[in-house]
């Protein structure tokens, strides 16, 4: 007789968020850079002017040492650097976003003429204001800096075009889904649920495979009784009892009061890389072979996710997902009112506060005004206390436990082949190996978090046996919270705070204050938010070795 275990699967997450480095541990690329520059220059130093110089090269290192320690307010050079940055953009006026508009564009460069013309203080303070109110327009907020559409059509697929600044180009696609899990389900339907996702992602990690990255977001917002209010004015018996319908509209308010939903979105981006263009080459010439192929891949991809268990599946479009975009910025707006978008006007005017992004809009339905305080926090693998989790472990966060505020949850994900994933492990395992032997021997008594490091290690190698069908993937998660003023957003900030610490198992998140309105864009549907790791020298001369396809392939 054989036994089923129908528990929900239990994985390992956190403690690491990053490879061994040459001196062992998870260091800090700064660290590692300013240190190797010290006892380089000690060498030399020694060589010219004798024990000065190894004085000089160790006193370089214990200072470095202490000014990269990270603490849970970060390291003295991740404070330092913030301040910076917020005085930099104070300076040079990027706190402040208006929507690029020609005539408001034109007017100020008028203005920054005339100034200029003038002499003394009051020429020099309005031409000041007047590249200010310049430097404030742009085409697009900093969370979608270099955004544009591939494809925007009414009634099909939205393909937005990302060139952000420094980064590579990519294309990515939204798609709306329903979820695995609705209401109560067994422990069985949980692990299959689990299972379905965990295929989903393996089979875009492969190295013939174009898809670079996978973004989850989850919007909690309050509950909106429309839909029901419309289906009552086109349901409703004429004959029907004033006090009928009086005793409907107590039953919306009573159910939605307090109430939050969930609505889950997924993005998936491709590289605009050499096999990109290559593929596209086989569906057309140019662009139109871009679309070819990317209509394949949207296809491809509504598949896996109904596979996954992912629920309804639908693919939003460049209106759809410019109106989600617009929502985060200004929760007043109906998250599906797309009457008035232009996907080329993703913008809403906003300033920036050190540790807030301030949103000032309207209500559409209404007319009302409306100010938004919004705050982004990353969750970091580092972070995090390395635990046995289930697939529900975020769940606190998502449903509720009395947090009566707006947020969107995002997970980040960038696929990486077993191949290159196993080889990571490996030599992680054998630094990390090779530290506990080293301290044995000189009589140390082992780090824990060098085992706690070793057993991660040990654990990926595990999973990426030959055979298992697993591959490799990094990680990052970000949650914005969205309130109406100062005092609410620091409640809410405190309130999230110690939801991480006491239930989800996170020891402290990362504000990325100084600069959050670009954060923002880390949790909307866009793919922006995670950096992909460099591959290896290795991968990246199997990818030379393979070449491109040939003309006369079909694929």
């Amino acid at each position: 007789m054989t036994h089923t275990d129908t528990r929900a699967a239990v994985r390992y997450l956190g403690g690491e968020s990053g490879h061994r480095s040459f001196f062992g541990g998870t260091h800090s690329r700064t660290r590692i850079t300013v240190i190797g520059l010290f006892i380089l220059a000690g060498m030399v130093l020694t060589l010219l002017i004798g024990w000065p110089g190894l004085l000089i090269a160790v006193a370089g290192c214990a200072i470095t040492f202490v000014a990269t320690a990270k603490t849970h307010r970060g390291s003295i050079v991740e404070r330092r650097r913030k301040r910076h940055r917020w005085a930099a953009r104070q300076s040079s006026g990027t706190t402040t976003f208006r929507p690029y508009d020609v005539a408001a564009w034109d007017q100020a460069e008028q203005e920054l003429t005339e100034a200029r013309g003038r002499h003394g203080r009051v020429g020099r303070s309005a031409a000041r204001d007047a590249q200010l109110q310049l430097t404030a327009m742009r085409a697009n907020p900093d969370g979608a800096d270099g955004l544009g559409w591939l494809q925007c059509g009414r009634g099909e697929p939205g393909i937005a075009w990302h060139a952000p600044a420094g980064e590579r180009n990519y294309l990515s696609v939204t798609f709306a889904v329903t979820g695995q899990l609705r209401g109560i389900e067994s422990s069985s339907v949980m692990s299959r649920a689990a299972e379905g996702w965990g295929t989903f992602l393996a089979g875009r990690a492969l190295p013939s495979v174009l898809v670079g990255d996978v973004q989850t977001m989850t919007r909690v917002l309050p509950a909106d009784s429309a839909l029901q209010e419309f289906w009552v004015l086109n349901s409703l018996d004429v004959d029907a009892p004033t006090s009928a319908v009086a005793s409907y509209d107590e039953v919306l308010l009573a159910t939605g009061a307090d109430a939050m939903v969930q609505r889950h979105y997924v993005t998936v981006s491709w590289p605009i890389a050499p096999a990109f263009t290559d593929a596209a080459g086989k569906y057309g010439t140019g662009r139109d072979g871009w679309r070819g192929l990317m209509a394949q891949e949207i296809r491809s991809t509504v598949r896996g996710l109904v596979e996954a268990k992912m629920g309804d599946v639908e693919v939003l479009t460049a209106r759809q997902t410019a109106a989600v975009i617009l929502h985060q910025q200004n929760p007043s707006r109906p998250i599906d009112f797309v009457a008035d978008v232009d996907p080329a006007q993703l913008g809403v005017p906003s300033r920036d506060e050190f540790s807030a992004h301030i949103v000032t809009g309207h209500n559409p339905v209404t007319g009302e005004p409306a100010e938004w305080w919004h705050r982004t926090a990353a969750i970091r693998a580092e972070a995090m206390a390395t635990a046995p989790r289930t697939q529900l472990w975020i769940l606190d966060l998502l449903i509720g436990r009395d947090l009566q505020f707006v947020r969107s949850v995002s997970f980040h994900i960038h696929l990486i082949p077993a191949s290159e994933a196993k080889a990571a492990a490996r030599q992680d395992l054998v630094r990390d190996a090779a530290e506990t032997l080293s301290r044995q021997e000189s009589g140390k008594f082992d780090a824990d978090d060098t085992q706690v490091a070793m057993t991660a290690a040990n654990r990926r190698r595990g999973d990426l046996i030959a055979g298992s069908h697993h591959h490799g993937a990094n990680w990052v998660g970000f949650i914005t919270i969205s309130v109406t003023g100062r005092d609410e957003l620091a409640r809410a900030s405190r309130e999230l705070e110690e939801l991480s610490s006491t239930s989800l198992g996170i020891d402290h998140l990362d504000w990325l204050d100084s600069y959050q309105s670009a954060a923002s864009g880390a949790t909307w549907p866009i793919g922006r938010g995670l950096a992909a790791a460099k591959p290896s020298i290795s991968t990246r001369m199997y990818t030379r070795l393979a070449g491109r396809t040939e003309k006369e392939a079909l694929t």
